[in-house]
């Protein structure tokens, strides 16, 4: 072991043939007896027809590039940048997807339609599977999507009922606390800074506050908790009648969603919704050797097909999608460009923005790259901060101290496979499903909408909410956010207005339902867009989604 490289995933049961077959230099994949179609990861059961008859088969090894990275940023020791991440489809069954490696030819010459073929890497006393060109041809056309945008759009279910749970819910409160680059405090004293304030925008008291709800609770490891509702209530000792923390919601804005279904069943009347950052500090604190990583062992689920290739941030994997976008349709980083431009350009209209300085596009494509086709400013600001929201009853907020902010519908579908290297590849996965789901509650459309507050984790993940939400079609994001008009304050579609996570801080998808209220009251001063009513705002981010419509109270 001492001369391997490459992280070691945790191997369930049913995989072990997998890793078996590679150490003897044989690429089998499982195979569904009933329905005749090949299953990756490997799974107890087959998600086409949940057929247990499961048996493996040695393939080919032949497969087309479908998305690549070139790594230019050093996230593993064992990895030396640059390096090429890919994701690749096998002939036999374009459905598979695999993360690996491109090897044996000059990174800047993988693309999308090269046709590559198997190999196999030792690695101290293990085996990978990487890929080789294989010098044929590119593909004639790109293989057929297993995730088609276009069709996934169609597909939500229809409202269960007409009584909407979204109607009986308003937010009546919003606080931030100190936002920076590490700050070098206790992460509960920003979390209890963003609480107070909450509390007292909405003109309650500790007392009236009847329900707790975060994410992703106590137990995310490299500053992205401050110890989840169990050190909120030791601090403040409010005694809720129900509370919520955890990581597989609906996206971090699914502690709201959760707390407005608690609110409409009655189970409280105001919940405290909280989130807190605190990467800038985290790293900071390991750098000095004040805390150690968490991790060391194997790597577990989700990360255990993408990791050991090389891919230590969700911007690889993100990237890979955005190359088959710029490949299907057209797209190039300049789309990618006018989303950064436009979010620093409203971050300098913002005092509470980390980033205010404005850059122009050629200082864009200037910027060190990160992981193509992302350079430095495609990338959001891990920060230090947290930011709290009120959900009430709707019959309780009348009597606020603010006009409440209403919630017209949200969406929250799954749609796509949820492994980040499976399924979607045109857009960022976990956005079609909420974007469809949060439409057919609604008798409102795109067009109805005054801002749009996207999650730009990385600028691709704004484009791909653009598309998902309809205010432009498939592959037609680059087209709409050219020259960056139709996007900017006073254009047809206000954007990120507060700066978004690219400038304003990684927030991690409080920031934008924070300054969704702020528009709505009118209260965003300079970057205030003009008579805002209805506002739509995504969370997500490789993870599963949600999307909100929130209106002006009357």
């Amino acid at each position: 072991m001492s001369d391997a490289r490459r992280p070691r995933p945790y191997v369930m049961p049913e995989a072990q043939f997998f890793w078996d077959a590679v150490a003897d230099e044989e690429l089998r994949i499982q195979h569904c007896d009933d329905c005749d179609s090949l299953v990756h990861p490997p799974k107890p059961v087959c998600h086409y027809c949940h057929s247990t008859a499961q048996s493996n088969v040695v393939v080919s090894g032949d497969a087309t590039v479908v998305g690549y990275t070139v790594n230019h940023q050093q996230w593993l020791p064992g990895f030396t940048p640059p390096y090429v991440m890919a994701m690749v489809v096998l002939d036999e069954d374009p459905r598979v997807h695999l993360m690996t490696n491109v090897v044996g030819c000059d990174p800047d010459e993988v693309h999308v339609g090269m046709r590559v073929r198997v190999a196999f890497e030792p690695d101290g006393d293990w085996t990978f599977p990487v890929f080789r060109p294989t010098g044929a041809p590119d593909a004639a056309e790109l293989p057929p999507l297993a995730v088609d945008p276009v069709e996934t759009l169609r597909s939500a279910r229809p409202m269960v009922t007409t009584d909407k749970y979204e109607d009986k819910v308003a937010l009546t409160g919003i606080g931030m606390s100190r936002l920076g680059r590490r700050l070098m405090v206790d992460p509960l004293e920003l979390t209890l800074e963003a609480c107070r304030a909450a509390v007292a925008d909405a003109g309650l008291t500790m007392a009236d506050i009847d329900g707790l709800s975060t994410y992703p609770g106590s137990t995310a490891p490299g500053g992205h908790s401050e110890g989840g509702v169990t050190l909120v209530e030791s601090a403040l000792r409010l005694q809720p009648t129900w509370h919520n923390g955890g990581m597989e919601l609906p996206g971090q804005g699914g502690a709201i969603v959760a707390a407005m279904l608690a609110v409409a069943a009655g189970l409280c009347r105001h919940v405290l919704c909280f989130r807190t950052v605190w990467e800038a500090t985290a790293t900071e604190r390991m750098r000095q050797g004040l805390d150690r990583p968490h991790g060391g062992g194997r790597v577990a689920p989700p990360m255990d097909w993408s990791l050991p290739w090389g891919a230590g941030s969700a911007a690889n994997v993100l990237a890979l999608n955005a190359s088959h976008h710029f490949a299907r349709y057209g797209t190039t980083r300049e789309a990618l460009g006018w989303i950064a431009v436009n979010a620093r350009a409203n971050a300098a209209r913002n005092p509470d923005a980390i980033y205010r300085e404005p850059f122009t596009l050629d200082e864009y494509f200037d910027a060190r790259m990160i992981t193509t086709p992302f350079g430095l400013y495609d990338c959001d600001v891990p920060c230090d901060g947290s930011v709290a929201v009120i959900v009430s009853r709707a019959d309780a907020a009348a009597d606020l101290r603010r006009p409440p902010v209403l919630v017209e519908a949200v969406g929250t579908q799954i749609l796509e496979p949820l492994e980040w290297e499976q399924g979607t590849i045109t857009h960022e996965p976990q956005v079609l499903g909420p974007s469809a789901h949060l439409w057919s509650r609604s008798s409102l459309t795109p067009a109805d909408v005054d801002l749009a507050l996207l999650y730009d984790g990385f600028s691709f993940n704004c484009l791909s909410w653009l598309e998902g939400l309809g205010f432009c079609g498939i592959g037609e994001g680059g087209d709409f956010v050219a020259g960056g008009t139709r996007i900017a304050l006073g254009g047809e579609l206000p954007l990120n207005t507060h700066g978004g996570q690219l400038s304003h801080g990684r927030t991690h998808g409080f920031g934008f339902v924070h300054e969704a209220v702020t528009q709505l009251r009118g209260d965003a001063g300079d970057r205030q867009v003009a008579d805002a009513e209805v506002a739509v705002v995504t969370n997500g981010g490789l993870t599963p989604g949600s999307a909100f419509l929130f209106t002006r109270s009357r």
